[in-house]
């Protein structure tokens, strides 16, 4: 097979990069093409091909019910938010948070910052403490002629709205002082049903720098979880496989009934990718015993 010789031809060392950066992208291209997931998520109008490791996850360990409280971390571009949704609707919430700006998913209520950041921890503390914050508005009680407090019917409404013009008055945009005081709010104990952590660190190519990463992203979850998760609540994260992955399970059994391992179906077979899932959270007196 001929092979272009580009090191001998004095090329310029960036124009090898680009080079390389080119033929990683069509190989990718061309994977995606012939990906059936990838196809399927695009006929049913899925921002990507991730849905299915969040649905075929759901069809094993039955997470979600309607009327439900989900926190999304790493949501971007949106396909677990959207499952979420309709696995919650009609009267379910869904709270996605991620750095990247994206648009909100149908149905979601998105945040855009920082997650590792104090202040956008209290931030979305705060939105999920009033338990009507982000809820589809035709499930918000108003008062009729009489009164009496009766269901929204507004047409077409759907939701509070994502990080473009959440609660219309104030910005959700939380990207600058990371390191200032976290804001003076607390999220009521156990406003939440299901926290979702799809969270990656940028990959390095690093197999054990990879890995840490992932735990430390996994680490902030779960401790995000354990101040905002409802007793019975349930708790799924992606992390990358590694020698570190025993002890955050066992963290994991502290705080829930059961822990396991997931590698979806959907999963592509040479990824390094897993997924931790727990279910029930126990009660404060069953974690101290």
């Amino acid at each position: 097979m001929f092979r272009p010789a580009l090191q001998n031809r004095g090329l310029p060392s960036s124009f090898l990069k680009q080079f390389s950066r080119t033929i990683s992208s069509k190989q990718w291209q061309t994977r995606q093409g012939k990906d059936a997931y990838t196809k399927e998520a695009s006929m049913q109008g899925l921002k990507s091909r991730a849905a299915f490791k969040l649905l075929q996850i759901n069809d094993r360990y039955r997470l979600f019910k309607s009327g439900q409280t989900v926190v999304d971390l790493g949501y971007a571009p949106g396909s677990w938010s959207q499952v979420a949704f309709n696995l919650t609707k009609p009267r379910g919430r869904v709270v996605g948070v991620d750095i990247i700006p994206a648009q909100p998913p149908r149905g979601a209520s998105t945040i855009q910052g920082n997650f590792l950041s104090p202040r956008v921890q209290e931030y979305v503390k705060d939105f999920v403490r009033d338990p009507n914050r982000g809820r589809p508005r035709s499930q918000l009680p108003t008062l009729n002629e009489q009164g009496k407090s009766s269901p929204s019917t507004e047409p077409g409404a759907e939701t509070d709205g994502g990080y473009i013009d959440l609660e219309r008055s104030s910005s959700a945009h939380i990207n600058k002082d990371d390191d200032a005081a976290p804001l003076p709010t607390k999220a009521k104990v156990g406003s939440v049903d299901v926290i979702l952590s799809d969270m990656l660190m940028n990959t390095s190519g690093t197999k054990s720098r990879d890995h840490l990463g992932s735990m430390e992203l996994c680490k902030a979850a779960l401790d995000f979880a354990s101040n905002v998760l409802k007793e019975g609540g349930h708790f799924v994260c992606k992390y990358y496989q590694g020698p570190g992955e025993k002890d955050f399970e066992n963290e994991l059994k502290r705080l829930f009934h059961r822990v396991y391992r997931e590698k979806p179906e959907s999963s592509r077979s040479e990824s390094k990718e897993a997924y931790f899932i727990g279910i029930r959270r126990r009660s404060e007196k069953s974690q101290e015993n």
